[in-house]
């Protein structure tokens, strides 16, 4: 169909004013028929018309009656083009760029996802997204993280959501006899991640205790079983759990040897190689460090890579691991001829 020479000008006007419709209908849940023709400047017969074509386009939009009865967007059996503002537009690229390195089992399609977002993209917002590339460096490791299936993680997902009983095989679960142990029950409370990997936050009904269980490891049966009620996590949230899991040799979410040190470096630098520790600014480039590991050498030597004057708060055993690195690195940079060895004693022995 042609327009005709009188309406050349009222077509730009009224697609305009179906997307900043479309745009507003977006931004929340429920819009009252009367502010949304008060932010269009349009009549309120104007708004039931544009309605009435997006309608036509395929968006779900309801109308609800009251006082205040206006429109919503609902969700649809299909999904129909979205509108997305310029920062809306670059986020979703990020996260997609993000998520083709996610180990959640959906890479590919959301390489896919990200080279249909920026086809549709206006050269100005192309040009931004092609200027930022991800990459995403893993840590160095003996074995490569297992890939999740993207089935199990919205498996996993559903019944934490739904708060039921779920059942499922776990790879490493061996009994006493070395067979095959039975599939396990839990109340699912949390999925997260954690250094790359997904885990299953979930109270064991048979061992009546929490467990983390690693995602790739779990084979979920089905149907799931009753709803529960959730319990408390200990700690009171699901972060400070895992990280009492993951960070102590005794559960309770401290390493064996903890100390404290000040490092003449800003906070800033020190908190950005710093995962598991506390860092406290002490001035513009002084702060304090309180940090935890397996032994006290080995803290002494996660500290020393900081290339800064050290100075230790305490306790007396992470000044003695300082001291006993300094002998063995000033022994490492000597000739062995004119190495120094230490007594029992703690006096210094010449072997020159």
């Amino acid at each position: 169909m042609t327009a005709s020479p009188g309406n050349m000008g009222i077509m730009p006007k009224t697609s305009a004013r179906l997307l900043s419709l479309l745009s507003l209908l977006q931004a929340r849940r429920d819009w009252p028929g009367a502010l949304l023709a008060e932010r269009l400047d349009v009549s309120p017969r104007t708004v039931r018309r544009d309605v009435d074509r997006l309608r036509e386009l395929g968006y779900p939009i309801m109308a609800f009656k009251g006082p205040d009865g206006g429109y919503r967007l609902d969700a649809g059996t299909e999904l129909p083009p979205l509108l997305f503002d310029d920062e809306q537009a670059v986020a979703l690229a990020i996260a997609l760029q993000i998520a083709t390195t996610a180990g959640a089992g959906i890479e590919e399609a959301a390489a896919r996802a990200l080279n249909t977002v920026r086809q549709v993209m206006p050269a100005r917002l192309r040009h931004r997204i092609d200027t930022l590339q991800i990459t995403a460096v893993e840590r160095p490791a003996i074995r490569p993280d297992p890939p999740v299936d993207s089935g199990v993680l919205i498996a996993l997902s559903a019944a934490v959501h739904a708060r039921e009983v779920l059942r499922f095989d776990y790879a490493s679960g061996m009994d006493d006899n070395g067979e095959l142990a039975p599939p396990r029950r839990v109340q699912p409370h949390h999925l997260v991640t954690w250094g790359g990997r997904w885990y299953l936050v979930a109270w064991d009904l048979d061992r009546e205790d929490w467990r983390t269980f690693r995602a790739d490891r779990i084979t979920p049966r089905t149907p799931t079983g009753p709803r529960f009620t959730p319990r408390e996590l200990p700690g009171g949230d699901v972060a400070t759990f895992v990280a009492s899991r993951f960070l102590g040799s005794d559960g309770t979410g401290d390493w064996p040897c903890r100390g404290e040190v000040i490092l003449d470096l800003p906070a800033a630098a020190v908190s950005r190689y710093t995962r598991d520790g506390v860092v406290e600014e002490l001035g513009p480039n002084r702060c304090r460090l309180i940090l935890s590991s397996w032994s006290w050498p080995g803290l002494a030597a996660t500290i020393g890579r900081f290339d800064a004057d050290i100075e230790v708060v305490g306790p007396a055993e992470l000044k003695a691991a300082f001291a006993h690195l300094a002998r063995r690195y000033t022994n490492a940079a000597t000739d062995p001829k004119s190495r120094l060895r230490f007594g029992a004693d703690g006096q210094r022995e010449d072997l020159s």
